[in-house]
Protein backbone atom coordinates (compact mmCIF):
# COMPACT_ATOMS: atom_id res chain seq x y z
CA UNK A 1 0.00 0.00 0.00
CA UNK A 2 1.28 3.48 -1.05
CA UNK A 3 1.28 5.86 2.04
CA UNK A 4 3.32 7.93 0.35
CA UNK A 5 0.59 11.02 0.83
CA UNK A 6 0.55 10.66 4.69
CA UNK A 7 3.91 11.90 4.51
CA UNK A 8 3.41 14.35 1.88
CA UNK A 9 0.66 16.18 4.38
CA UNK A 10 2.91 16.07 6.98
CA UNK A 11 0.67 12.81 8.70
CA UNK A 12 3.63 9.97 8.87
CA UNK A 13 3.18 8.97 12.61
CA UNK A 14 -0.48 8.44 12.40
CA UNK A 15 -0.52 4.50 11.69
CA UNK A 16 1.82 4.24 14.71
CA UNK A 17 -0.89 6.58 16.60
CA UNK A 18 -4.10 4.36 15.09
CA UNK A 19 -2.06 1.45 16.80
CA UNK A 20 -1.54 2.80 19.77
CA UNK A 21 -5.54 3.62 20.02
CA UNK A 22 -6.29 -0.22 19.16
CA UNK A 23 -4.17 -1.33 21.71
CA UNK A 24 -5.67 1.19 24.09
CA UNK A 25 -9.18 0.20 23.37
CA UNK A 26 -8.41 -3.92 23.52
CA UNK A 27 -7.00 -3.03 27.21
CA UNK A 28 -10.14 -0.40 28.09
CA UNK A 29 -12.63 -2.96 26.84
CA UNK A 30 -11.69 -5.57 28.83
CA UNK A 31 -11.36 -3.17 32.00
CA UNK A 32 -15.32 -1.58 31.22
CA UNK A 33 -16.46 -4.81 32.64
CA UNK A 34 -14.76 -4.32 35.78
CA UNK A 35 -17.35 -1.97 37.80
CA UNK A 36 -14.62 -1.69 40.19
CA UNK A 37 -12.28 -0.04 37.66
CA UNK A 38 -12.05 3.45 37.55
CA UNK A 39 -10.51 3.16 34.12
CA UNK A 40 -12.35 2.00 30.44
CA UNK A 41 -12.41 2.01 26.88
CA UNK A 42 -12.15 5.66 26.63
CA UNK A 43 -9.45 6.53 29.51
CA UNK A 44 -7.41 3.36 27.95
CA UNK A 45 -7.29 4.50 24.97
CA UNK A 46 -6.32 7.83 25.57
CA UNK A 47 -3.32 7.16 27.60
CA UNK A 48 -2.12 4.97 25.20
CA UNK A 49 -2.15 7.74 22.57
CA UNK A 50 -0.79 10.27 25.62
CA UNK A 51 2.15 7.69 25.65
CA UNK A 52 2.90 7.80 21.96
CA UNK A 53 2.41 11.49 21.84
CA UNK A 54 4.95 12.07 24.75
CA UNK A 55 7.20 9.50 23.07
CA UNK A 56 7.09 11.99 20.12
CA UNK A 57 7.45 15.25 21.86
CA UNK A 58 10.40 13.76 24.03
CA UNK A 59 12.32 12.27 20.72
CA UNK A 60 11.87 15.65 18.84
CA UNK A 61 12.42 17.70 21.56
CA UNK A 62 15.62 15.84 22.96
CA UNK A 63 13.77 16.13 26.62
CA UNK A 64 13.45 12.48 27.29
CA UNK A 65 11.98 13.72 30.77
CA UNK A 66 8.83 14.51 29.12
CA UNK A 67 8.16 10.74 28.92
CA UNK A 68 9.08 10.20 32.59
CA UNK A 69 6.88 13.00 33.91
CA UNK A 70 3.76 11.66 31.53
CA UNK A 71 4.21 8.09 33.06
CA UNK A 72 4.15 10.25 36.40
CA UNK A 73 1.38 12.13 35.90
CA UNK A 74 -0.77 9.19 34.87
CA UNK A 75 0.25 7.04 37.79
CA UNK A 76 -0.95 10.39 40.44
CA UNK A 77 -4.41 10.75 38.09
CA UNK A 78 -5.48 6.39 38.31
CA UNK A 79 -3.99 6.81 42.67
CA UNK A 80 -5.95 10.03 42.91
CA UNK A 81 -9.09 8.51 41.89
CA UNK A 82 -9.28 5.72 43.79
CA UNK A 83 -8.27 7.61 47.13
CA UNK A 84 -11.66 9.45 46.46
CA UNK A 85 -12.90 6.26 47.88
CA UNK A 86 -13.92 5.41 51.51
CA UNK A 87 -14.20 2.40 53.66
CA UNK A 88 -12.59 -0.87 53.93
CA UNK A 89 -14.57 -2.53 51.14
CA UNK A 90 -13.02 0.07 48.42
CA UNK A 91 -11.42 -1.70 46.11
CA UNK A 92 -7.77 -0.06 45.85
CA UNK A 93 -7.26 -0.44 42.33
CA UNK A 94 -4.15 -1.16 41.99
CA UNK A 95 -4.70 -3.97 38.81
CA UNK A 96 -5.87 -1.07 36.69
CA UNK A 97 -3.01 1.71 38.08
CA UNK A 98 -0.89 -0.81 36.86
CA UNK A 99 -2.67 -1.43 33.53
CA UNK A 100 -2.93 2.18 32.70
CA UNK A 101 0.70 2.61 33.43
CA UNK A 102 1.31 -0.50 31.61
CA UNK A 103 -0.61 0.76 28.27
CA UNK A 104 1.23 4.31 28.48
CA UNK A 105 4.47 2.19 28.32
CA UNK A 106 3.15 0.72 25.05
CA UNK A 107 1.97 3.82 23.72
CA UNK A 108 5.64 5.22 24.08
CA UNK A 109 7.01 1.86 22.74
CA UNK A 110 4.91 2.15 19.09
CA UNK A 111 6.49 5.31 18.82
CA UNK A 112 9.75 4.18 19.41
CA UNK A 113 9.90 1.76 16.52
CA UNK A 114 8.54 -1.60 18.53
CA UNK A 115 5.10 -2.25 17.24
CA UNK A 116 4.88 -6.09 17.66
CA UNK A 117 6.33 -6.13 20.92
CA UNK A 118 4.23 -3.61 21.99
CA UNK A 119 0.97 -5.29 20.23
CA UNK A 120 2.40 -8.65 21.78
CA UNK A 121 2.85 -7.24 24.90
CA UNK A 122 -0.97 -5.37 24.53
CA UNK A 123 -2.68 -8.86 24.60
CA UNK A 124 -0.41 -10.61 27.12
CA UNK A 125 -1.35 -7.66 29.29
CA UNK A 126 -5.35 -8.49 28.74
CA UNK A 127 -5.52 -11.67 28.86
CA UNK A 128 -3.93 -11.34 32.33
CA UNK A 129 -6.82 -9.01 33.19
CA UNK A 130 -9.17 -11.02 31.76
CA UNK A 131 -8.48 -14.72 33.14
CA UNK A 132 -8.49 -13.14 36.84
CA UNK A 133 -10.64 -15.99 38.15
CA UNK A 134 -8.91 -18.64 36.27
CA UNK A 135 -5.46 -17.60 37.39
CA UNK A 136 -7.15 -16.96 40.91
CA UNK A 137 -8.47 -20.83 41.08
CA UNK A 138 -4.84 -22.27 39.60
CA UNK A 139 -2.80 -20.59 42.46
CA UNK A 140 -5.33 -21.97 45.08
CA UNK A 141 -5.13 -25.08 43.94
CA UNK A 142 -1.28 -25.07 43.90
CA UNK A 143 -0.05 -26.40 47.08
CA UNK A 144 3.05 -25.17 48.95
CA UNK A 145 5.32 -28.03 47.65
CA UNK A 146 3.42 -27.02 43.65
CA UNK A 147 5.21 -23.98 44.09
CA UNK A 148 8.24 -24.29 45.74
CA UNK A 149 8.38 -26.91 42.68
CA UNK A 150 8.01 -23.93 40.13
CA UNK A 151 10.43 -21.93 42.39
CA UNK A 152 13.07 -24.49 42.21
CA UNK A 153 12.58 -25.07 37.91
CA UNK A 154 12.84 -21.30 37.49
CA UNK A 155 16.59 -21.32 39.45
CA UNK A 156 17.65 -24.29 37.69
CA UNK A 157 16.75 -22.66 34.24
CA UNK A 158 17.29 -18.76 34.91
CA UNK A 159 19.86 -18.81 37.71
CA UNK A 160 22.03 -21.98 37.35
CA UNK A 161 21.68 -22.64 33.52
CA UNK A 162 23.22 -18.77 32.66
CA UNK A 163 26.42 -19.06 33.98
CA UNK A 164 27.98 -22.45 33.19
CA UNK A 165 30.57 -22.73 30.56
CA UNK A 166 29.31 -23.64 27.43
CA UNK A 167 32.83 -25.52 26.59
CA UNK A 168 33.36 -29.13 26.14
CA UNK A 169 35.78 -30.81 28.87
CA UNK A 170 37.18 -34.06 29.84
CA UNK A 171 38.19 -37.04 28.04
CA UNK A 172 36.58 -37.52 24.25
CA UNK A 173 35.31 -33.85 25.05
CA UNK A 174 32.00 -35.23 26.30
CA UNK A 175 31.31 -32.86 29.07
CA UNK A 176 29.84 -30.48 28.40
CA UNK A 177 28.49 -28.10 31.39
CA UNK A 178 25.90 -26.31 29.50
CA UNK A 179 24.67 -28.63 27.38
CA UNK A 180 24.52 -31.03 30.45
CA UNK A 181 22.31 -28.76 32.62
CA UNK A 182 20.43 -27.85 29.58
CA UNK A 183 19.08 -31.87 29.93
CA UNK A 184 18.48 -31.05 33.06
CA UNK A 185 16.43 -28.10 32.71
CA UNK A 186 14.66 -30.25 29.85
CA UNK A 187 14.03 -32.87 31.66
CA UNK A 188 12.86 -31.06 35.01
CA UNK A 189 10.51 -29.13 32.92
CA UNK A 190 9.04 -32.17 31.33
CA UNK A 191 8.29 -33.67 34.89
CA UNK A 192 7.46 -30.22 36.18
CA UNK A 193 4.60 -30.04 33.68
CA UNK A 194 3.42 -33.60 34.13
CA UNK A 195 3.54 -32.70 38.22
CA UNK A 196 1.24 -29.91 38.07
CA UNK A 197 -1.05 -31.30 35.69
CA UNK A 198 -1.08 -34.53 37.50
CA UNK A 199 -2.10 -31.49 40.69
CA UNK A 200 -4.91 -29.76 39.51
CA UNK A 201 -6.70 -32.45 37.46
CA UNK A 202 -6.31 -35.07 39.97
CA UNK A 203 -8.78 -38.06 39.42
CA UNK A 204 -11.45 -36.10 38.39
CA UNK A 205 -10.69 -36.11 34.58
CA UNK A 206 -10.45 -40.11 33.71
CA UNK A 207 -8.37 -42.76 34.85
CA UNK A 208 -6.15 -42.81 31.35
CA UNK A 209 -5.36 -38.64 32.06
CA UNK A 210 -4.46 -39.82 35.27
CA UNK A 211 -2.08 -42.56 34.01
CA UNK A 212 -0.69 -39.82 31.40
CA UNK A 213 -0.06 -37.44 34.00
CA UNK A 214 1.65 -39.54 36.25
CA UNK A 215 3.38 -40.97 33.24
CA UNK A 216 4.64 -37.17 32.57
CA UNK A 217 6.22 -37.30 36.17
CA UNK A 218 7.96 -40.61 36.11
CA UNK A 219 6.18 -43.76 34.78
CA UNK A 220 8.25 -45.78 37.15
CA UNK A 221 7.07 -44.13 40.39
CA UNK A 222 3.39 -43.90 38.69
CA UNK A 223 3.69 -48.05 38.27
CA UNK A 224 4.74 -48.87 41.82
CA UNK A 225 2.36 -46.66 43.37
CA UNK A 226 -0.40 -48.54 41.46
CA UNK A 227 0.81 -51.87 41.72
CA UNK A 228 0.49 -51.24 45.67
CA UNK A 229 -3.28 -49.94 45.34
CA UNK A 230 -3.77 -53.31 42.73
CA UNK A 231 -3.99 -55.74 46.24
CA UNK A 232 -6.60 -53.40 47.39
CA UNK A 233 -10.61 -54.59 47.12
CA UNK A 234 -11.68 -53.41 43.23
CA UNK A 235 -8.22 -51.52 42.23
CA UNK A 236 -6.85 -54.06 39.76
CA UNK A 237 -8.75 -53.26 36.48
CA UNK A 238 -8.55 -49.34 37.59
CA UNK A 239 -4.30 -50.13 38.25
CA UNK A 240 -3.29 -52.28 35.10
CA UNK A 241 -4.77 -49.19 33.06
CA UNK A 242 -3.49 -46.20 34.94
CA UNK A 243 0.27 -48.51 34.88
CA UNK A 244 0.26 -49.29 31.54
CA UNK A 245 -1.25 -45.26 30.16
CA UNK A 246 1.94 -44.19 32.51
CA UNK A 247 4.00 -46.27 29.96
CA UNK A 248 2.09 -45.27 26.99
CA UNK A 249 4.23 -41.82 27.36
CA UNK A 250 7.93 -42.87 27.74
CA UNK A 251 8.07 -43.49 23.68
CA UNK A 252 6.43 -40.29 23.26
CA UNK A 253 8.51 -38.36 26.44
CA UNK A 254 12.00 -40.23 24.67
CA UNK A 255 10.35 -38.73 20.81
CA UNK A 256 10.45 -35.28 22.25
CA UNK A 257 13.47 -35.60 23.65
CA UNK A 258 15.38 -36.35 20.42
CA UNK A 259 13.21 -33.57 18.56
CA UNK A 260 14.89 -30.96 21.00
CA UNK A 261 18.24 -32.54 21.39
CA UNK A 262 19.15 -34.60 17.83
CA UNK A 263 16.28 -34.05 15.44
CA UNK A 264 18.72 -35.47 12.80
CA UNK A 265 17.96 -39.24 14.49
CA UNK A 266 14.45 -38.64 14.36
CA UNK A 267 14.36 -40.45 10.53
CA UNK A 268 15.85 -43.89 12.32
CA UNK A 269 14.45 -43.59 15.60
CA UNK A 270 10.62 -42.45 15.27
CA UNK A 271 9.24 -45.37 13.50
CA UNK A 272 11.01 -47.88 16.75
CA UNK A 273 9.05 -45.14 19.46
CA UNK A 274 6.10 -45.19 17.18
CA UNK A 275 5.64 -49.19 17.10
CA UNK A 276 6.15 -48.71 21.16
CA UNK A 277 3.63 -46.42 21.48
CA UNK A 278 0.53 -48.45 19.28
CA UNK A 279 1.47 -51.17 21.35
CA UNK A 280 1.10 -49.31 24.24
CA UNK A 281 -1.96 -47.65 22.89
CA UNK A 282 -4.00 -50.23 21.98
CA UNK A 283 -3.25 -52.07 25.21
CA UNK A 284 -4.35 -48.90 27.06
CA UNK A 285 -7.72 -48.66 24.92
CA UNK A 286 -8.14 -52.57 25.26
CA UNK A 287 -8.05 -52.11 29.48
CA UNK A 288 -9.70 -49.10 29.50
CA UNK A 289 -13.08 -50.67 27.54
CA UNK A 290 -13.02 -53.05 29.84
CA UNK A 291 -13.28 -50.77 33.39
CA UNK A 292 -16.87 -50.49 33.90
CA UNK A 293 -16.86 -49.35 36.93
CA UNK A 294 -13.96 -46.77 38.18
CA UNK A 295 -13.78 -46.45 42.64
CA UNK A 296 -12.52 -43.16 43.63
CA UNK A 297 -8.93 -42.24 42.05
CA UNK A 298 -6.17 -41.83 44.11
CA UNK A 299 -3.38 -39.38 42.96
CA UNK A 300 -0.01 -40.83 43.61
CA UNK A 301 2.23 -39.30 45.90
CA UNK A 302 5.50 -38.63 44.07
CA UNK A 303 8.12 -36.34 45.22
CA UNK A 304 8.62 -32.62 44.00
CA UNK A 305 10.48 -33.51 40.54
CA UNK A 306 12.75 -30.60 40.65
CA UNK A 307 14.22 -30.71 44.13
CA UNK A 308 17.60 -29.71 43.71
CA UNK A 309 18.72 -32.71 45.12
CA UNK A 310 16.90 -34.55 42.05
CA UNK A 311 18.59 -32.31 39.69
CA UNK A 312 22.14 -32.66 40.61
CA UNK A 313 21.18 -36.25 41.13
CA UNK A 314 20.51 -36.39 37.48
CA UNK A 315 23.13 -34.13 36.43
CA UNK A 316 25.43 -36.41 37.87
CA UNK A 317 23.83 -39.62 36.73
CA UNK A 318 23.80 -37.87 33.24
CA UNK A 319 27.33 -36.79 33.22
CA UNK A 320 28.48 -40.27 34.53
CA UNK A 321 26.66 -42.16 32.20
CA UNK A 322 27.78 -40.02 29.03
CA UNK A 323 31.20 -40.22 29.85
CA UNK A 324 30.79 -44.25 30.49
CA UNK A 325 29.20 -44.36 26.79
CA UNK A 326 31.61 -42.72 25.31
CA UNK A 327 34.63 -44.65 26.89
CA UNK A 328 33.24 -47.66 26.26
CA UNK A 329 32.13 -46.87 23.02
CA UNK A 330 35.82 -46.12 21.90
CA UNK A 331 37.20 -48.79 23.86
CA UNK A 332 34.67 -51.95 23.17
CA UNK A 333 32.82 -50.09 20.13
CA UNK A 334 29.13 -50.41 20.00
CA UNK A 335 28.89 -53.45 22.20
CA UNK A 336 29.74 -51.33 25.86
CA UNK A 337 27.58 -48.40 24.78
CA UNK A 338 25.25 -51.09 24.42
CA UNK A 339 26.03 -52.60 27.91
CA UNK A 340 25.78 -48.84 29.24
CA UNK A 341 22.15 -48.69 27.70
CA UNK A 342 21.57 -51.98 29.57
CA UNK A 343 22.38 -51.04 33.06
CA UNK A 344 21.43 -47.76 33.04
CA UNK A 345 17.98 -47.84 31.89
CA UNK A 346 17.21 -50.53 34.73
CA UNK A 347 16.18 -46.74 36.68
CA UNK A 348 16.51 -44.25 33.96
CA UNK A 349 16.12 -44.06 30.67
CA UNK A 350 16.26 -40.23 30.35
CA UNK A 351 19.76 -40.10 31.04
CA UNK A 352 21.20 -42.46 28.80
CA UNK A 353 19.24 -41.29 26.17
CA UNK A 354 20.30 -37.43 25.84
CA UNK A 355 23.85 -39.43 26.72
CA UNK A 356 23.65 -41.03 23.34
CA UNK A 357 21.92 -38.08 21.63
CA UNK A 358 24.57 -36.00 22.48
CA UNK A 359 27.30 -38.59 21.74
CA UNK A 360 25.88 -38.89 17.92
CA UNK A 361 25.87 -35.20 17.77
CA UNK A 362 29.52 -34.92 18.71
CA UNK A 363 30.17 -38.02 15.60
CA UNK A 364 31.77 -40.32 18.50
CA UNK A 365 28.76 -42.68 17.10
CA UNK A 366 26.53 -43.41 14.22
CA UNK A 367 22.65 -43.19 14.23
CA UNK A 368 22.74 -47.09 13.88
CA UNK A 369 24.51 -47.45 17.17
CA UNK A 370 22.55 -44.43 18.73
CA UNK A 371 19.11 -45.92 17.45
CA UNK A 372 19.74 -48.97 18.91
CA UNK A 373 21.08 -48.30 22.31
CA UNK A 374 18.17 -46.17 22.77
CA UNK A 375 15.88 -48.49 22.20
CA UNK A 376 17.83 -51.36 24.05
CA UNK A 377 17.34 -48.82 26.93
CA UNK A 378 13.77 -48.57 26.54
CA UNK A 379 13.23 -52.25 26.54
CA UNK A 380 15.63 -52.83 29.73
CA UNK A 381 13.21 -50.06 31.25
CA UNK A 382 10.35 -51.99 30.33
CA UNK A 383 11.60 -55.47 31.87
CA UNK A 384 12.11 -53.64 35.32
CA UNK A 385 8.95 -52.07 35.43
CA UNK A 386 7.24 -55.24 34.74
CA UNK A 387 9.21 -57.05 37.36
CA UNK A 388 8.58 -54.14 40.05
CA UNK A 389 4.39 -54.67 38.68
CA UNK A 390 5.27 -58.08 39.91
CA UNK A 391 6.68 -57.94 42.57
CA UNK A 392 4.66 -55.39 44.65
CA UNK A 393 1.42 -55.46 42.84
CA UNK A 394 1.32 -59.88 42.20
CA UNK A 395 0.49 -62.07 39.70
CA UNK A 396 -2.81 -60.94 38.67
CA UNK A 397 -1.66 -57.60 37.86
CA UNK A 398 1.47 -58.92 35.91
CA UNK A 399 -0.56 -61.10 33.95
CA UNK A 400 -2.60 -58.91 32.53
CA UNK A 401 0.56 -55.81 32.18
CA UNK A 402 3.26 -58.15 30.32
CA UNK A 403 1.35 -58.03 27.11
CA UNK A 404 1.38 -54.82 26.30
CA UNK A 405 4.42 -53.90 27.81
CA UNK A 406 6.43 -56.94 26.46
CA UNK A 407 4.61 -56.24 22.96
CA UNK A 408 5.65 -52.41 22.95
CA UNK A 409 8.85 -53.51 23.93
CA UNK A 410 9.49 -56.31 21.04
CA UNK A 411 7.82 -53.92 18.65
CA UNK A 412 10.01 -51.25 18.70
CA UNK A 413 12.89 -53.55 18.62
CA UNK A 414 11.68 -55.03 15.48
CA UNK A 415 10.69 -52.18 13.98
CA UNK A 416 14.54 -50.70 14.72
CA UNK A 417 15.60 -53.90 12.95
CA UNK A 418 13.20 -53.08 9.82
CA UNK A 419 14.43 -49.71 8.62
CA UNK A 420 17.09 -49.35 7.06
CA UNK A 421 20.16 -47.59 8.58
Amino acid sequence: MNLGFLESGGLAPLPAFLTSLALGLLIGLERERNPASKAGLRTFALVSLLGTLAALIANKTDSPWILAAGLILVGLMMIAAYARESGEAADPGTTSVAAVCVCYGLGALIWLGYPTLAVMLGVITTMLLYFKPELHGLSQSLTRQDLLSILQFAALSFVILPVLPDQDYGPYSALNPHQIWLMVVLISGISLAGYVALRITGGHHGVLLLGLFGGLVSSTATSMVYARHARSHGMLQLSVVVIVAANLVVPVRLAVLAAVVSPAILPRLLPALGAALVCSAVGAFYWWRKLREQPALSVPEIRNPTEIRTALGFGLLFGVVLLCSAWLSDVAGSGGLYAVALVSGLTDVDAITLSTLRLYDLGAIASVEATGAIVLALASNIVFKLGLVLFVGGAALARRCAPTMLAAAAGAGAMLAIVPA
